[in-house]
């Protein structure tokens, strides 16, 4: 059985490690890769999607530009994190994808309304171009299974004391999200600060394969984590739930999104149950970490090289 997916994405390292998975899964029913800005620009994160797609021979994927700016707030990237291109470290040589005509809000309600199926959105960038479907086209709603975001936390944030990157990047199009009627999973921080790449699994995955050594070459310009302590894969988390939900602790929740001050970006989730009377979002709080490096692992090693376009390392 397959899961029919939007992905939406920014490109940066970790998205590349989630998006690796994603084009070589057989589970996983691409119908469409949308970009947004986020940890660098839209145009080198589009640029990050067409390196991968053309790195897997997947030329026969969809991939929209999408937004470049926040809904409201002025764009601040992440290139600190993630390098000035989003995934330095890696020649891809000459990319041979190419993305479709129609912008991203526009490729997904097209995906929608033709499927006969629901569609699984998952969001692991700003929600910038999520907020905007719902906004222009409410009817989709009925056409999403569900909503499967990298973002948020309970816990305290990575970008400000209180807020996680992606919410703080666009919290207006996060509160539009959270306050829809989507079926939302959030997976934030206080899962993927433990989902680390331990330093063993690196190892391996550098003498694995091909692709191996291409994410091991991503990996070595990622700022987040350490080699010693592990690299945190926030966003691979999104597709192992769906494949692994029972290796994931969830709690339903209400979750608000701070939209200005100095708490901006900050998910407020009501744990006491004291201001809403229902919940919004399934919030995962915790993760089997040995089986989530243990899956990673095995994914990458099933990657035949001999399916690839290999590139060369950068010096």
């Amino acid at each position: 059985m397959t899961i029919p997916i939007i992905f939406d994405t920014d490109p940066g390292i970790d998205d590349a490690a989630a998006i690796t998975v994603l084009l070589t899964n057989n589970v996983f029913d691409v119908r469409l890769i949308t970009s947004v800005a986020g940890n660098v620009s839209v145009d080198k994160t589009t640029n990050n999607v067409l390196k991968l797609a053309h790195y897997f021979n997947r030329q026969d994927i969809k991939i929209a530009r999408g937004a470049e700016k926040p809904l409201v707030k002025p764009f601040k990237d992440a290139s600190n994190i993630h390098g000035e291109s989003g995934m330095p470290g890696y020649d891809f040589g000459e990319i041979s994808t190419k993305m479709i005509e129609k912008e991203a809000v526009e490729a997904m309600h097209e995906v929608l309304k033709n499927s006969a199926e629901k569609i699984t959105l998952v969001a692991v960038g700003a929600f910038t171009n999520i907020a905007k479907l719902l906004q222009r086209y409410p009817q989709d709603l009925k056409k999403i299974e569900r909503l499967v975001v990298m973002g948020g936390s309970l816990s305290g944030g990575n970008l400000t004391s209180v807020a996680e990157f992606n919410v703080f990047t666009d919290p207006d199009a996060a509160k539009i999200v959270f306050e829809s009627e989507l079926d939302i999973t959030m997976i934030g921080l206080d899962v993927t600060e433990k989902a680390l790449l331990t330093s063993q699994s690196m190892s391996e995955l550098l003498q694995l394969n091909e692709t191996g050594k291409m994410l091991m070459a991503l990996f070595n310009h990622y700022h987040d984590g350490s080699k010693d302590r592990g690299k945190p894969m926030h966003d691979v988390n999104t597709l192992y739930y769906l494949l692994h939900p029972e290796k994931y602790e969830l709690e339903d929740l209400w979750i608000d999104i701070v939209t200005d001050g100095p708490a901006i970006g900050a998910t407020v989730a009501d744990i006491l149950h004291s201001t809403h009377s229902t919940t919004n979002t399934h919030v995962a709080k915790d993760i089997d970490v040995p089986s989530f490096n243990a899956w990673y692992l095995l994914q990458i090693a099933r990657i035949s090289d001999a399916n690839i376009n290999a590139g060369r390392l950068e010096n």
